[in-house]
């Protein structure tokens, strides 16, 4: 057993957790290389200090001002799996779950206490991975899950590929509805920074202090209610990318901050004057039109400036309507595989969402086929399935191109019009041949695959019979 003790040290640094052992007055008597790693200390730098300079948010809540002891572990005997966060060295935070047990000598009474720590900021990590694979797996089909073909939006993805390539900031302009968020994240994905994490606030969502804490963190009794040190968004961003919405909603206050990060690269805790360095590209995206802002007075130039490096501007889908088509058909895809028998959309009802304004964008296009999927009763969307301000007298849009207005032409001309025999039977081959699919029909007929869609309407071909016969 003495040649065991003999060699205690070289055993707990062989731990993957961090272990320290501290006295009754809350002195660092032993630290294991795992600890070290962790916090950035050098084990000399550990000893006979006082282990308040971890400045653990959970510890802080059990020490004890005066007395014997240093705090309530002595009392309690133990702690078991605890989540806390700990300042490293360099002032980032590292979150461990503790586990803590006194000691005691031949007469029971307490010599010290004995803590390991394990590291679990790698499973946050992992958390978030997975939740942008899940992203990413909803967003097979388009430009990285962005839906369309006209001049409009491709111009869009042409802009969105060359800005993911700099570091520069970049700031998308669209209305609300627009996909903006949709934007920002190819942005991320296509970017040097893909690898690094992908944090998004929206700024309107939040006042000013809780805003300031959610971008910068905060240590422990900064404000009322601060009762654990928390790391900011720009911190969790560090080596990605940070996506802050509706950046014409910030104040003036967290405006001045945020251009300080533009400028310096580091940011500052709430409650806390050390500066923290991150290397975070930062994406902005608004509704507001800022220049008039900035003239207004409501929003600092000199920010502006260094948020308006590479701007995008989304089109609204009144602007591109020649895709709407494809993201109805997208959007009811979406409905059938959760469940939903519906297999169409009238041509009387789809000229009716050709000819109506969507001024809440493509998000209230989903909103209105989810509306239709609910009330029609046999899967095909008529008109009377719309929501009634869809079908209220309005402007008609004016199209962009001829090929829009054969679109147009075609869904406003009656249900009732004489199908030609060949082109349906052919098309009904087709399908048959492809399986049901329509993009593989489209290749067998040579056509596009909204004309094979905008055919199957007009002649009513039920694609669920036709697998069937």
């Amino acid at each position: 057993m003495s040649d065991i003790r003999r060699h205690l040290e070289d055993i707990v640094n062989t731990m993957n957790d961090g272990l320290m052992v501290v006295g009754p007055d809350g002195s660092i008597l032993l630290a294991n290389d795992a600890l070290c790693r962790m916090t950035g200390y050098q084990r000399e730098e550990l000893l006979s200090r006082s282990c308040t300079i971890f400045h653990c948010d959970s510890c802080e809540g059990v020490r004890r001002e005066g007395g014997a002891l240093w705090c309530n572990l002595f009392t309690l005997g133990s702690i078991h799996h605890r989540r806390c966060a700990m300042v490293r060295k360099d002032g980032g935070y590292v979150h461990v779950l503790k586990n803590a047990a006194v000691l005691k000598g031949d007469k029971g009474d307490i010599i010290a206490a004995v803590e390991t720590l394990t590291d679990i900021s790698e499973l946050d990590r992992k958390e978030q991975q997975i939740v942008r694979l899940s992203r990413l797996l909803d967003s097979e089909k388009g430009f990285r899950g962005i839906i369309g073909t006209s001049p409009a939006i491709q111009k869009v993805f042409d802009i969105t590929e060359k800005a993911a390539q700099s570091d520069a900031p970049v700031i998308i302009y669209g209305e609300s509805g627009t996909g903006k968020e949709l934007i920002a994240r190819a942005i991320h994905d296509l970017g040097p920074h893909r690898e690094g994490p992908y944090i998004q606030v929206n700024c309107a969502a939040l006042n000013e202090s809780l805003l300031e804490s959610e971008l910068f963190g905060h240590v422990k009794g900064a404000f009322t209610g601060a009762t654990s040190h928390r790391e900011g968004r720009f911190e969790a961003a560090n080596g990605g990318d940070i996506f802050l919405d509706e950046i014409g909603d910030v104040p003036l206050s967290i405006q001045v901050k945020l251009l300080r990060v533009l400028e310096n690269k580091t940011v500052e805790r709430v409650g806390d004057h050390r500066p923290i360095r991150v290397d975070v590209r930062i994406i902005t995206a608004t509704n507001r039109d800022l220049p008039k802002m900035v003239r207004e007075g409501t929003f600092r130039e000199d920010f502006f400036f260094r948020i308006n490096v590479i701007p995008i501007h989304l089109p609204p889908l009144r602007e591109r309507i020649e895709d709407l088509p494809l993201l109805v058909d997208f959007f009811l895809e979406h409905q059938r595989r959760k469940g939903k028998n519906v297999h169409g959309v009238h041509p009387q009802a789809m000229a009716a969402l050709m000819a109506y304004r969507w001024p809440g964008n493509v998000r209230e296009l989903k909103s209105t086929l989810e509306y239709a999927c609910v009330v029609t009763d046999d899967g095909l969307i008529r008109p009377e399935h719309l929501p009634p301000h869809v079908l209220q007298p309005h402007e008609v849009l004016c199209a962009p191109n001829s090929a829009l207005n054969n679109i147009i032409a075609l869904k406003t001309s009656s249900a009732a019009r004489a199908p030609h025999p060949d082109r349906r039977q052919e098309l009904i081959e087709a399908l048959r041949r492809a399986g049901g699919n329509q993009t593989e029909a489209a290749r067998i007929l040579g056509v596009s695959r909204v004309t094979v869609w905008n055919r199957m309407k007009r002649y009513q071909i039920d694609l669920h019979k036709v697998i069937a016969e």
